[in-house]
This record gives C-alpha cells, structure tokens and sequence, in this order.
C-alpha cells in the first residue's frame, strides 16, 4: 500500500493451514494523513491442558491487536505503554465474566508497537518479537526484549516449569496476557522522525530468517525486505523449514511451522 510517499506492507501466514492464524498485525493511517501507527502480535500458543479461558488465542489477539490500532491512532498523545495498558485491560474485561484471568495460560501474546508523526517515532517492544529501524544512512537497529533468550535453557525445559518460574514473574520474560501493568516492563523508546527511514516489525515465525537458519544478520534481514518483499521472506523461511524437516538441523525440536508475520514501513 502507497499513501503519498509512503509504502507499507504486511504478511501473516499460518504454520499449519487447519489451525488458525494466532498472529495479528496492522497498520493504522489517520485520515489527517501526518501520521500512523503499525501493530504486530504473536499469540502464545497453548498446552493441551488448557488455558482457563473459553476463547481462542486468535480469539485474543484479535480483540487485543483491534483494541491497539483504534488506540495508537485515536489517542496519539497517550503513550505507547498507556496505549498497551487500556488495550489489554479492555480485552480482559470482555471475558473476565466467563474465565479465569489468573491461569498462567490465559490467551496472551508478545506485542510490537510503532507509531510516527511528523517529528517522532515511538516503538514498544515485549517479549519476542522484532522491530528493525532503518535510518537514513542505512544502519538498521533492532530494538528487542531480550529477557527469554536470556533465560538458561533448563529453565525453559518444560511448559509446566516456565508457567512456573518465569513466565510473567519477575527475573523471568513478559507478555501481555490479562494484567494491564505488564505493560511497564515492555522496552519502550522515542526516535526523531528524521533519524527513521523505514521499519520492520516480524514475529519469530519470520525471525527465523536470522535467529534459526542465520541467512545474515538484522541488516541483511531488513535488506531483503527492502528488495525482495515481506512475502519472499516468509516464502525463504518456509523453503528453509522444509528442507530441514527431517534432520532437524537448525529446527531442533521446535515446531516445523510457526506462524510468520512481518510488517515493512517506509516513512
């Protein structure tokens, strides 16, 4: 999509056809035309034994990632973590009636969040998704949250142990599930417009690109993404699950598909 001089572009993609994509992601323009906002989520796939909840993840992150693209452009004065708070607080009390908001499965999901006027680009980042901020002279910055890749792998051994230990608990990793006041802990920061040429927000279903199969580093990710398009990203990242289906070289024993969702913006 073009918008005067600016070019964004969005994939979401189920890992598996037969389920639902627990992805979201969008891109929000005011009518004014001075600004926008993009929006990416990646919902926390559940155990088998349940969530507490009567609804879906994509049930979640749809009333979630809905939630934060009318507020990211409706309120652009309110900040981003502000924005996250009501979002999650809205959603939790369209089921708090009928769940129970306190099991350490309730729907949840990481949350990327960039938003641009004429002078400013914010950004909040929580858990593992990615945003990359290209300037002007072509450096790309990834802005992460890094504190579940800096987690020992013993503690991440099981589902039970992670719901546990370290999921939403302090010294461990964050996501937005149904307590607003998570989003305090999200890294969080404010650019001058003029130092951002373009961004990329992707979900580690197109992380993988970098973070699993190393095809290069963030700058080349972003490279490819400037060239080549958002969907030839996930195209390359599926051709690469594919071809290691079986020896599980790189994929260790993650799934063979996540879904894979990435947003570019030129500003």
């Amino acid at each position: 999509m073009q918008t005067g001089r600016m070019r964004t572009e969005l994939v979401s993609r189920p890992g598996d056809p037969a389920r639902p994509n627990e992805d979201f992601a969008s891109v929000g323009l005011p009518a004014c035309g001075q600004g926008g906002s993009l929006v990416v989520l990646d919902g926390v796939t559940p155990p088998r034994d349940g969530t507490g909840c009567l609804h879906s993840v994509h049930w979640y992150t749809a009333r979630l990632g809905g939630a934060l693209t009318e507020l990211t452009v409706s309120l652009p004065d309110v900040p981003l973590s502000d924005a996250l708070a009501r979002a999650i607080a809205r959603t939790a009390e369209a089921h708090r009636e009928t769940c129970d908001l306190s099991h350490p499965r309730t729907p949840q999901a990481t949350v990327v969040l960039a938003r641009w006027s004429r002078e400013t680009v914010e950004y909040l980042v929580l858990s593992d998704s990615v945003l990359l901020v290209e300037s002007p002279d072509g450096l790309v910055a990834p802005h992460l949250d890094d504190r579940l890749a800096r987690l020992p792998r013993a503690t991440l051994a099981t589902d039970a142990l992670i719901d546990a230990t370290v999921r939403n608990k302090e010294g461990g990793f964050f996501t937005a599930a149904a307590d607003p006041s998570v989003a305090e802990r999200a890294v969080t920061g404010v650019l001058p417009r003029s130092r951002v040429r373009a961004l990329a927000a992707l979900t580690d279903g197109a992380t993988r690109w970098t973070e699993t199969f190393r095809e290069g580093d963030w700058t080349d990710l972003f490279t490819f993404v400037r060239k080549n398009g958002v969907e030839a990203l996930v195209d390359r990242v599926r051709a690469r699950e594919i071809a290691d289906r079986e020896e599980r070289t790189y994929l260790g024993r993650s799934k063979t598909h996540d879904d894979a969702t990435a947003v570019y913006a030129e500003l």
